[in-house]
């Protein structure tokens, strides 16, 4: 079996729903990347997407679609993505096994790559 790059709460998948229900144009899913930013040095990004991009690692998951950037996938191995609200805030969060730290305000994480000989070696003992 293998390893899925990315999986979806239902609380995740639900709200990616509501956005294609929602939408006045065309969307089938969504697209998530990292980029450089902030004080930790990286942030995800999220985008909404009315067609596939070719290349990129497709992930289907609860009945949504979610698409990887390319430059992004060894980052995100094993990330559960969420939707949480709460009084003053809400979106969606990403729980990585690959962060190693995030600033102070929540808006950039540091990540390394998946270490794949390990992921293999798990894999292989299951």
């Amino acid at each position: 079996m293998a390893l899925k790059i990315m999986s979806l709460t239902d609380a995740a998948a639900e709200r990616v729903k509501e956005i294609i229900a929602d939408s006045d144009k065309p969307v089938i899913g969504v697209r998530v990347g990292i980029k450089d930013a902030g004080c930790a040095g990286q942030s995800y990004t999220l985008a909404y997407v009315s067609e596939a991009v070719a290349g990129d690692d497709h992930v289907d998951d609860k009945g949504v679609h979610v698409w990887v950037e390319p430059k992004a996938t060894l980052f995100l191995l094993g990330t559960v993505m969420d939707f949480e609200e709460d009084l003053l805030k809400s979106g969606f969060t990403f729980k990585n096994p690959n962060q190693t730290g995030e600033c102070g305000c929540g808006e950039s994480v540091q990540l390394k790559p998946a270490d794949l000989k390990a992921l293999a070696e798990a894999r292989a003992h299951a």
